[in-house]
């Protein structure tokens, strides 16, 4: 016998919970504040879209999400990456995998994705309303519909909760899904930001402003222990307020309790180099350039823009010929290019983080359902519960997994 079910939210796991719902010849109607749908879609991936991260283990995903992955073994086992690729190609969007098997539209173009999610919520008759949902409505301990911001009223059966975190709040993420949440019981592990970029005082930041480095080895440090709390390799830029790039968001994840100094991001420069090869590689450099001077010898070794930050580093005088220069200058100059150190001071405020961490606790949804366990005609999706992952494509599956399993249970 069909339903009538409402979902509240139109980002990757509300549409994807819509139109798989009504699939199974439920009335579903979607409502989503904003007048377009996937909002958030359309931002990510830089505007590419990373989909999904093609990897084909379910381990491999859940050591994917910091928090609370194990949560997510039914959702994803239910649906994988691959029924992801699957899905989108089959709604006439081709794919391709690349470095990290990120997996982005052939065009490199996120608006083909939230057409066809669009594709996939119509030919299954999905309804959509544009409106904000103030409160569920309950009659005796049982849910029978939900309120509009307008004052109008919408009858259900069941309603999937997919409002996303507080992150991008001009997307529409602005926190309403934890309200409604607690409005029949549920508790909100506070939100934070994470994925999020990291602020650092230094003015080494802001002289390197606008400076990208690829191919780059991180390390983030406890200062306190000086034991190592998150490593990576990958891609990183400088901003006036410190850094961001994907592997500065990952590295984020794993920061906890951030005060000012308390950790240091140390980065590699050259980690297809040991220190022997380094050096090497600098006293060659030197003996081609024996009559320059130092500043003007690292321009085949570094980023221009990095040279004046990492000779001010060395103390070596940038006038000096670079067969005036002693091996422990040299030395000095290779731990430098090894072990680039930034103070990290503090995240950059959560509106500007890619993922919500926090949200609806786990352990008051049916992992294997996505059904609240205190309130059975409630569903929940996506960045609306506290789970969260690395990038690479990993938080998209996880709405997609989630709001699949939930448009089927309903």
């Amino acid at each position: 016998m069909s339903k009538n079910v409402i979902v509240i939210g139109a980002g990757a796991a509300g549409l994807v919970a819509a139109g798989t719902s009504a699939s199974q010849g439920n009335n579903v109607t979607l409502i989503e504040r904003n007048d377009r749908i996937g909002r958030k879609i359309m931002i990510t991936g830089k505007g590419r879209c990373n989909v999904t991260n093609a990897c084909s283990m379910v381990n491999e995903l859940i050591d994917a999400v910091p928090v609370n992955g194990r949560f997510l073994y039914s959702a994803f086992t239910q649906f994988m990456p691959l029924d992801t690729i699957d899905f989108f190609e089959q709604l006439g969007v081709p794919l391709k995998i690349e470095r990290g098997n990120r997996v982005f539209p052939v065009s490199d173009k996120s608006v083909d994705i939230v057409d066809a999610l669009d594709k996939f919520i119509k030919q299954n008759g999905v309804k959509k309303i544009k409106g904000r949902v103030q409160k569920l409505i309950i009659e005796n301990d049982t849910l029978v519909g939900v309120k509009l911001e307008s004052g109008s009223e919408i009858k259900a059966d069941s309603v999937v909760i997919a409002t996303g975190g507080v992150s991008y709040p001009l997307t529409g993420s602005t926190g309403d899904g934890y309200t409604l949440a607690k409005q029949v019981g549920h508790t909100i592990v506070e939100p934070k930001a994470s994925l999020v970029p990291l602020e650092s005082d230094m003015s080494i930041c802001k002289e390197l402003q606008g400076l990208s480095l690829k191919n780059v080895s991180v390390k983030v440090v406890n200062t306190n222990n000086h034991k190592g709390v998150y490593s990576d390799f990958g891609e990183m830029l400088f901003t006036h307020f410190g850094v961001t790039g994907p592997v500065i968001l990952s590295a984020s994840s794993h920061i906890k309790d951030i005060e000012k100094s308390k950790y240091e991001l140390v980065i590699d420069l050259k980690p297809a180099l040991s220190i022997e090869k380094l050096d090497a590689r600098i006293q060659r450099d030197f003996f081609k350039n024996s009559n320059k001077d130092f500043a003007n010898s690292l321009s085949s070794l570094l980023p221009q823009k990095m040279i004046p930050v990492i000779i001010e580093l060395s103390n070596i005088p940038p006038n000096i010929k670079t067969n005036q220069v002693t091996r422990e200058m040299r030395h000095k100059l290779v731990n430098i290019i090894k072990e680039f150190k930034i103070s990290i001071d503090g995240f950059r405020p959560i509106e500007e983080a890619v993922i919500t961490s926090g949200g609806v606790k786990t352990s008051e949804i049916n992992p294997k359902t996505m059904q609240s366990k205190l309130m059975p005609s409630v569903y929940f999706a996506g960045e609306v519960i506290d789970v969260d992952a690395y990038t690479g494509g990993y938080n998209l599956q996880i709405a997609f997994s989630t709001g699949y399993l939930a448009g089927m249970s309903v």
